[in-house]
């Protein structure tokens, strides 16, 4: 945990303040632009493309240091981008946005503990609090507590004072800092990728919606012995508090998780899987942020006690309407079938798919096969590569390195220019999915994904 002294004593949450320093950064970085393109023009080509991509390299890391030291929307903004960008944003641009999530520094109790008495008012003496948080985050920080009257651990996920009414200029900063740098392509889909980023920030600091989510989600799942959703508790939620249990559980990537036994791993790998399933086929509605932050594990004793998977923030929830559903729904059962004409066939009544020419579909078809490898068979599947599937269906998810493929198949592909920038809502159903076997292959999990998809189809 950061010392005391590295603390901030306050927010940069003034706009004015916001706008200079960040005015600065993209002013700064625009010249440096500039200079590093008047030094290239006498060099080869391909020492000039080493040359363009160290200074993209060089600025965006400028970029981001700079927006680190503000806190608040900015920084989330900033992470979304690097969670999504790697569509349409530049390898250099998204490394350095991703090394933001490390950079998050906490904001000191006196400042945080004035917040709470604001908020909370007499109901803070009901509880004792940690002065250290447990964790921080760009738009707010999380405190354990106890209720003194019954001893019931608790925690409150406190957001920043002013980070919700910083959102929009926040948000019209990023865009015009973006701009300057000329180092992203200025699409209408790019406009409409800032505005759902937009709408995504604002539901973030809705702490009653991601309450009532939270309290969906647990009563969806009450009966499921494999998951655990923290329970909401109202009397010290405030619009800026979020007041929930706390459960205990160990990290995805934590050591402890590869020790387990294969069998439990498999479970684990299915249950985390099944959720994404259930959202698409059954509840119409995701959780679309798969940071391993999210998760936790309850192990069990591998007999009686099942491992239980901890459910932890429904901050980023999507719902999504059925046409899109239907779609979806389509393109995973032509990859259960492994049928590239099927494919293709699903493939239409979207925007997004009606916009590219009938030529270009077998090819991305080929794409979105290889995505849905896992949900096939080796009887469908004869490009399944060997040993990444036993004979129960299993899928080897570390030995498949799918995620590579699908992307080096996706460059390759002639459709390539179409996957610039995807629609938002297949952004949000592939990186959910991308997260899902990110978590099975970090805890090398192998799994049977066609037996959950058979009983929906």
């Amino acid at each position: 945990m950061s010392d005391q002294n590295d603390k901030l004593k306050q927010l940069k949450t003034s706009s004015m303040d916001r706008r200079l320093s960040i005015a600065k950064a993209s002013l700064l970085a625009g010249t440096r632009w500039a200079a590093s393109n008047a030094t290239s023009m006498f060099s080869s080509e391909a020492e000039k493309e080493k040359k363009r991509k160290q200074a993209m390299k060089e600025q965006a890391n400028y970029l981001v240091a700079e927006i680190g030291k503000l806190k608040g929307s900015i920084v989330k903004i900033g992470q979304m981008m690097a969670l999504y960008g790697e569509h349409f944003l530049p390898e250099e641009i998204t490394q350095a946005l991703n090394t933001l999530n490390n950079q998050t520094v906490a904001l000191a109790w006196p400042a945080i503990k004035q917040h709470l008495e604001q908020q909370l008012g007499d109901k803070i003496h009901e509880l004792t609090i940690d002065h250290e948080p447990l964790g921080t985050a760009s738009l707010a920080q999380v405190h354990r507590a106890t209720r003194k009257s019954d001893g019931l651990e608790l925690v409150l996920k406190i957001q920043y004072p002013g980070v919700a009414d910083a959102i929009d200029s926040d948000m019209s900063l990023f865009k015009n800092m973006l701009k300057l740098t000329r180092m992203v392509p200025q699409t209408r889909e790019f406009d409409q990728w800032f505005d759902e980023v937009r709408e995504m920030m604002h539901r973030e600091v809705s702490y009653d919606i991601e309450a009532a989510t939270t309290r969906r989600f647990a009563e969806r799942l009450k009966d499921d012995p494999r998951y655990i959703v923290p329970e909401i508790i109202d009397e010290f939620c405030t619009d800026q508090i979020l007041c929930m249990t706390f459960e205990r559980g160990v990290p995805i990537n934590s050591p402890v998780m590869l020790s387990l036994p294969q069998n439990r791993r498999n479970l684990l790998g299915e249950a985390s899987l099944e959720i994404a399933v259930r959202e698409i086929f059954e509840w119409g509605e995701m959780q679309t942020d798969p940071n391993f932050g999210n998760y936790l594990v309850r192990l069990g004793d591998g007999e009686q006690q099942p491992d239980q998977i901890v459910l932890l923030d429904f901050g980023a929830i999507r719902q999504f309407d059925q046409h899109l559903l239907s779609v979806a729904r389509n393109l995973i059962y032509a990859g259960y079938q492994h049928d590239p004409q099927a494919m293709v066939n699903a493939m239409t009544g979207y925007e997004f798919f009606d916009s590219i020419p009938q030529s270009i579909k077998p090819d991305m078809a080929k794409v979105f096969l290889l995505a849905t490898e896992a949900f096939s068979c080796p009887a469908n599947n004869k490009d399944l590569p060997a040993g990444v599937m036993d004979e129960h269906y299993r899928y080897d998810w570390k030995k498949s390195l799918l995620h590579s493929r699908v992307m080096q198949q996706a460059s390759k592909s002639m459709a390539s220019r179409y996957f610039s920038v995807p629609p938002k809502e297949f952004m949000f159903i592939s990186r959910k999915f991308i997260g899902a076997y990110t978590f099975m292959t970090v805890i090398d999990a192998k799994t049977n994904v066609r037996d959950m998809i058979k009983s929906f189809i």
